[in-house]
């Protein structure tokens, strides 16, 4: 064992650990393109039409299906986009991450002048039909660039220099998010920004100020939104939630149908593409996106559904595993902020689906339609990758100040040991 002077152990050492090691996380791969691939095949199950046949072949049911078929193409071009991240130098990565935030900013400033749909301005279009969302993208990019924040600050949210630097990089996606209409992208940032200061080491009591301050700051935003008629339709959404009898009927549509359709399901549920189901004559209102998950419990029941949730908790343990022996601060935040995107769209999406969340219109992983989300969210699984496949690197260049081997502080001390 060689010291060093700070107390800490040599690169010698860290990599003496076989769990600290670098390799490419086959585990973690093979976890999340089961469930992309499940996910073409339920895109495809909730887009079975009432003129298809009842008898046809897998490959033919995914190509007949405009969603599912284009659920595919998103599929490869995803796998594309993890190998590419995941051998994209690492270096360019940590130093640069300030530029891919204001790349990101800029392209969600860029969509506001846009026609949006529904109200929102959140989709830019390319060629071809197809767009592109670049509030997914913006996760990603805030993920690193407070990942690089909080490289050197070992106690965030301590110092007014650090408010306000942690504070502007949060508030600007926000900002943007609030001015797209996209108030379920806002609060995803918000968890990975709250998730990220608690493993980064903020002290408890602050977070639990920020928590409060936001959530009052929330509230009379969305008060004053409501006033001037700008939200009425979330208010309804809300309502419904509380109490169905406070709000318009049409408001808890989706959710009550997205009940059913997953108790319809039973325990083993009623097939795939089967005639007269819930999602075949279009019961639930966008089941192949948001309510996907009605979808798959109608048609693999309740040990379909369970097998889905196990499979994304195996994904979430698999990350805080890599999160915590990787040996530099940078890649041991940002793997924390991606599996932090990951927890929240899941929780958020499954409690909507099953009635126990209000409906925020946010995607579930893997698994909605949808390439601006699939990508995002493969490119999150690429940045892991990278990182882990980089920690010789991190090592020799002498980033492993935070290693579970070396001297902590505050709560990323706690959570090494």
């Amino acid at each position: 064992m060689i010291d060093l002077p700070g107390g800490g152990l040599s690169p010698m050492m860290v990599n003496e650990s076989r769990r600290s090691r670098a390799h490419f996380d086959w585990q973690l791969m093979l976890l999340v393109f089961s469930l992309a691939a499940f996910g073409v095949l339920s895109v495809s199950v909730a887009t079975f039409s009432v003129t298809s046949q009842a008898e046809d072949t897998l490959l033919n049911y995914i190509v007949n299906s405009y969603y599912g078929f284009r659920q595919a193409i998103f599929f490869f071009v995803a796998f594309v986009v993890v190998l590419f991240i995941a051998y994209f130098p690492y270096e360019i990565i940590r130093r640069r991450a300030g530029l891919f935030y204001s790349l990101a900013c800029s392209l969600m400033a860029f969509t506001l002048i846009t026609n949006g749909a529904q109200g929102v301005k959140a989709w830019t279009d390319l060629i071809w039909g197809y767009t592109i969302q670049p509030s997914e993208f913006i996760k990603l990019a805030c993920i690193i660039a407070v990942a690089k924040s909080l490289e050197t600050d070992v106690q965030p949210l301590s110092t007014l220099q650090s408010w306000i630097r942690l504070g502007t990089l949060l508030g600007i996606p926000c900002g943007l998010s609030l001015a797209q209409g996209e108030m379920g992208s806002m609060l995803v940032m918000v968890f990975i920004f709250g998730i990220m200061m608690f493993f980064g080491g903020a002290r408890i009591r602050v977070l639990v100020s920020v928590v409060a301050v936001g959530i009052i700051g929330i509230a009379i935003l969305y008060g004053y939104m409501v006033a001037t008629g700008s939200d009425s339709y979330r208010l309804e959404r809300i309502l419904s939630f509380v109490d169905p009898s406070l709000a318009d009927a049409s408001a808890s549509y989706q959710q009550t149908n997205s009940k059913i359709a997953i108790g319809s399901g039973g325990l083993t549920g009623r097939g795939t593409f089967v005639q007269g189901a819930f999602s075949q004559l279009d019961y639930v209102p966008e089941d192949w996106t948001d309510f996907i998950f009605a979808s798959i419990g109608e048609a693999f029941g309740f040990v379909g559904a369970f097998m889905v949730i196990f499979v994304y908790l195996l994904i979430i343990l698999r990350m805080l595993y890599l999160s915590r022996y990787t040996v530099d601060r940078f890649g041991q935040l940002t793997i924390i902020g991606v599996m932090a995107m990951l927890l929240f769209h899941v929780f958020e999406n499954v409690g909507m689906a099953t009635g126990l969340m209000p409906i925020t219109g946010i995607p579930l992983p893997f698994l909605s339609y949808g390439g601006s989300n699939l990508v995002t969210n493969m490119a999150g699984i690429g940045l892991v990758m990278n990182i882990v496949k980089n920690r010789n690197l991190a090592t020799m260049n002498g980033l492993a100040t935070n290693s579970p081997y070396a001297p902590q502080t505050g709560t990323m001390r706690k959570w090494a040991r």
